[in-house]
């Protein structure tokens, strides 16, 4: 998609602070973060929703995995613990309709689902 920010960031239209990126997934620090460590992982793909991933775009999901398990070893969250999020949809709290993942660390987080 072309006006979509996370596929211009993608093509290097928009810039980033780059964490970790491979041949599927690019993982950058968010511009608006909510914990001293905070990494958006995006697949490489334009997807828009976690609805929207079918049997030919399930594996993404084993990429961001393991993306966020090198995100966090990098920011050095990894064995403190950290926090994983997907938003899908407006009333899930999803403001850019391009998949992503937001990893979360740095600090003792609250609960908030519970």
């Amino acid at each position: 998609m072309s006006d979509c920010i996370f596929c211009k960031i993608v093509r290097g239209e928009i810039p980033c602070a780059r964490v970790y990126e491979d041949d599927h997934v690019l993982a950058f620090d968010d511009i608006h973060p909510m914990a001293p460590a905070h990494v958006v992982i995006i697949p490489k793909k334009h997807i828009a929703t976690l609805m929207d991933i079918d049997t030919e775009k399930n594996n993404i999901m084993n990429h961001l995995i393991a993306a966020a398990q090198k995100v966090a070893k990098v920011k050095g969250i990894d064995a403190r613990g950290f926090r994983t999020a997907i938003n899908c949809n407006v009333e899930g709290g999803q403001v850019v309709f391009h998949l992503h993942m937001h990893v979360l660390g740095g600090r003792k987080l609250q609960d908030e689902l519970g």
